[in-house]
């Protein structure tokens, strides 16, 4: 109800009737003796009171939400529900090896990939709508987590085939100086890391209002003249296949980079069955162009 703020999408959104969960709410707050929502003809207004009684709600489903993991991790580990969140700089480039090892070494494993954005990742995870999240590492967010680095992967400089730079395998990083960077729109922790590249240089990346939602738009304004752009090293092929007006140049070493990982609710039931899930991760990703790095 919090989240819809009215009797019919709330209704739809758990699997039940209108009037059922009219009826669950006003026995709810009679057994409160308090009230927790303004009905109006239009909408639904939360009370104060009903706000910090729906915090609490999601605390407690969350707690019995751990609970059943911590009895099934016991049973039988790799087998049941996992909730997997991706970042979307991530997902397209990984998921197939991924949903292969799962398809191979864990067919008992209930798995669920959620492709959101950083924030939305985290929010889950502290909620307990996720169990599991496959991003950039550090994760940060306000409530903490566990994180299992899994490898290193360098930034890769996408050009126009006719660009000077086109090609070159020892570019140092202030050559963003000179360069009109495109980048992703905000939320996207992969185009934080590119601004903090670009301020580490001194460099002010360009482009205007024009900012893309995916690393696919990206390449192809590239392709269409209109900058260059950043990518991780794991999305280069991909991405590069996407259009035929492209060139990749490689830093200098060290190159800049980021760290890919897998983060964890603290003291997850399934903290050992996460462990052993990233070190299958590490051997199946090391054909990809990264470096494997340990916990």
């Amino acid at each position: 109800m919090v989240e819809h703020r009215h009797f019919r999408d709330a209704a739809a959104a758990v699997g039940t009737s209108q009037p059922a969960l009219s009826g669950a709410l006003a026995a709810l707050e009679e057994s409160l003796g308090a009230q927790l929502v303004e009905r109006t003809t239009r909408k639904v207004i939360i009370t104060p009171l009903g706000e910090r009684v729906a915090a609490h709600a999601r605390r407690v489903l969350a707690a019995l939400h751990e609970l059943t993991q911590e009895v099934e991790a016991a049973r039988r580990p790799f087998t049941g529900p996992l909730h997997l969140g991706v970042i979307p700089t991530v997902a397209p480039y990984l998921l197939p090896t991924v949903l292969r090892l799962v398809r191979d070494q864990y067919p008992q494993l209930d798995l669920h990939v959620h492709e959101e954005r950083t924030a939305a990742l985290l929010d889950g995870l502290a909620g307990g709508r996720l169990d599991l999240l496959l991003l950039a590492l550090p994760a940060g967010g306000s409530a903490p987590t566990r994180d299992i680095p899994l490898f290193d992967e360098d930034f890769v400089l996408v050009t126009a085939p006719d660009h000077p730079l086109a090609g070159r395998t020892d570019v140092p990083r202030d050559a963003l100086l000179d360069l009109d960077v495109l980048l992703l729109e905000e939320g996207h922790c992969l185009r934080d890391q590119a601004l903090d590249l670009c301020r580490e240089v001194g460099a002010d990346p360009a482009g205007g209002s024009t900012r893309a939602a995916g690393l696919s738009t990206l390449v192809q304004l590239v392709a269409g003249g209109l900058g260059v752009t950043l990518l991780p090293a794991t999305a280069l092929a991909v991405e590069s296949g996407r259009a035929d007006r492209l060139a990749a140049v490689h830093f200098a070493d060290p190159a800049p980079g980021r760290r890919i990982g897998l983060a964890a609710r603290p003291g997850s039931a399934r903290g050992a069955e996460y462990d052993r899930f990233a070190d299958s991760l590490r051997t199946v990703l090391a054909q990809l162009p990264v470096r494997i790095v340990g916990p």
